[in-house]
């Protein structure tokens, strides 16, 4: 699939068209010479996470331009090699910019609680209220650099370099972890996760490659790999099950993409909330386009999936200290699990007696 790049400035002669704000996000998407003749409602989700076709007719009647500024329609056919430009308007968000809690931090490293549903990074429909954009606000003029990510909707431990020096030091870190679990070497960087889960997993080492699902549209999607893959361990400890639910503590020994969610899912007991991994992966699709029925919701049980980065044990790439960070199980984590009664009968896989697929 052809790639995307952000930001007028990276095509010369790029005209903006009339009445577009000068706050615009843009979007330059090349159309590769395999999509040629596809109209351009279908091209687009190819290149677009998570959007439905009808999500791409309306963002190309509201959005999409020429580079020459002429407006596009979604029946238009596309060419290879041409560029689609996107003049989207800053997403603004239900939740205003809000301040972060912070954990630790010394002259290298700042370590924050992420609250759940908060992107990382800008996006088109995340702008304002995001990680970087709230800490720049905050601390103007600061060296500041993500030393890793979660996802938007996880909550919990993120770490933030305040130098270049702490920066690669510290992802240097990151990287020497998968390299001794590749060898099977003691973990010097110990990630610890809670998810709640529906059912309750086995125990112990789930040692399962992953591979991205490329058959899937969603793009995002990973699998156990059928062959090869990426070396993907993730050690599970049941810490307690109450009414056909489980609250399990994930120690990552590698950092594959959505590694938890797969191993669990692929269990049999996937993560509550799990739009892409639970009952029915096109939930990810339809939650992404403000379309989630109630039936969705009721099925989901949480807005959100329930996975918390709660506990990381390393040594400080700078100072050689040792570094013991825990954020406690997020507020509405723990209010969904103190509600579960042990007399409750098991549900399936997404709270619903329709006899769903785990994903």
């Amino acid at each position: 699939m052809g790639g995307a790049s952000h930001g007028e400035e990276q095509l010369p002669g790029l005209v903006r068209p009339p009445g577009v704000p000068s706050d615009a996000i843009v979007r330059v998407i090349r159309v590769p010479p395999e999509s040629e003749g596809m109209r351009l409602d279908v091209f687009l989700p190819t290149q677009l996470r998570n959007t439905s076709r009808t999500r791409a007719r309306s963002i190309i009647d509201d959005t999409a331009y020429s580079p020459e500024g002429r407006k596009l329609r979604h029946n238009d056919r596309v060419r290879g090699e041409d560029r689609v430009v996107l003049w989207r308007l800053p997403f603004e968000e239900q939740d205003s910019p809000r301040e972060l809690v912070v954990l630790f931090e010394d002259d290298h490293l700042l370590v924050i609680d992420k609250p759940p549903l908060m992107a990382v990074h800008p996006t088109a429909r995340h702008h304002h209220s995001t990680v970087v954009k709230v800490l720049s606000k905050s601390r103007p003029g600061q060296y500041l650099s993500l030393i890793h990510r979660i996802d938007r909707e996880t909550s919990g431990l993120l770490l933030v370099a305040k130098t270049p020096e702490a920066d690669r030091a510290f992802k240097r870190k990151l990287e020497d972890r998968t390299t001794a679990a590749a060898r099977g070497s003691a973990l010097e960087l110990v990630k610890d996760y809670l998810a709640i889960t529906w059912g309750t997993p086995a125990g112990g080492m789930f040692d399962q490659p992953l591979e991205p699902d490329l058959e899937n549209p969603l793009r995002v999607k990973m699998r156990i790999a059928t062959q090869g893959g990426l070396d993907a361990r993730t050690e599970v400890s049941v810490l307690e099950s109450r009414g056909g639910y489980a609250l399990s503590r994930c120690r990552l020994h590698t950092g594959r993409q959505h590694q938890i969610r797969v191993h669990l899912a692929a269990s049999g007991t996937p993560i509550v909330g799990d739009k892409l991994y639970g009952p029915d992966e096109r939930m990810l699709a339809r939650a992404a386009d403000g379309e989630l029925t109630p039936g969705d919701l009721v099925r989901l049980e949480l807005p959100r999936h329930a996975l918390h980065a709660h506990r990381y044990h390393l040594t400080h790439a700078v100072t050689g200290e040792p570094l013991e960070l825990e954020s406690p199980l997020a507020e509405d984590l723990q209010l969904f699990w103190d509600t579960r009664v042990s007399s409750r009968s098991a549900p399936s896989p997404g709270g619903s007696s329709e006899g769903t697929s785990s994903g």
